[in-house]
């Protein structure tokens, strides 16, 4: 049985884009959960809320925002609503931009 050498990595960039490690789908979803949880913590913030304040209004327990917001945690679809709807916010689904080539 052949073993493929992988490139060294030399930062997160590397690690990354190296598709015998991160495949495209699951990078697209790490960079979307990054950019979601970012948004969310922005809007929470633009309105002046805690996230205890945010977990009163919206139902979610406080350790629970805490985890979504430093990613240790996927949210859940109807968790996502809950939270993202007293902040003002909905989710929807948008074709992929592709670029001319």
């Amino acid at each position: 049985m052949e073993t493929k050498k992988r490139k060294k990595v030399r930062n997160f960039a590397d690690y990354m884009n190296d598709e015998t490690r991160v495949s495209p789908a699951d990078r697209e979803r790490i960079y979307f959960e990054v950019e979601l949880i970012g948004k969310m913590i922005e809007a929470r913030e633009a309105r002046g809320l805690s996230q205890q304040a945010l977990a009163d209004v919206s139902g979610v327990k406080q350790p629970a925002i805490a985890r979504l917001e430093s990613l240790k945690a996927t949210p859940q679809i109807d968790t996502l609503f809950k939270i993202l709807t007293p902040l003002g916010y909905t989710l929807q689904i948008v074709p992929i931009q592709h670029e001319a080539i």
